[in-house]
């Protein structure tokens, strides 16, 4: 899996390309605490070229936010492919994460319900 980093008025975005699976997920929560542990609350996942996530993708994913939330930080994810989707919808994780259509929109709610950096 590839991971891209940028950082946009205080949200950090974590763009993912290809499996989201057992092999590439401890990447991604090492890579997300790290940023957390610095501060960095404010977390966008683009999920738009995530081609296959597994259940243990899924598991991850709930365990960051899980983390993410501990730490009083605030995690959505935006453009999931309708593959990706349609996962969240049927084990009914689109209940559970904030989901935006857009990058843009998933950082736009960070300017209604700003999260401090400490």
């Amino acid at each position: 899996m590839e991971i891209r980093v940028s950082e946009n008025d205080s949200v950090l975005t974590l763009s993912l390309k290809g499996r989201l699976d057992f092999s590439s997920s401890s990447e991604l929560k090492e890579q997300i605490l790290e940023h957390v542990k610095q501060g960095k609350k404010n977390i966008v996942l683009n999920l738009d070229q995530v081609d296959f996530i597994n259940s243990s993708g899924l598991g991850t994913l709930v365990s960051i936010l899980k983390e993410v939330r501990l730490a009083k930080g605030k995690m959505v994810l935006s453009n999931l492919a309708t593959y990706v989707q349609e996962i969240f919808e049927i084990t009914q994780l689109s209940h559970i994460f904030e989901i935006f259509a857009s990058e843009a929109e998933a950082r736009e709610t960070f300017k209604d319900s700003p999260v401090s950096v400490s």
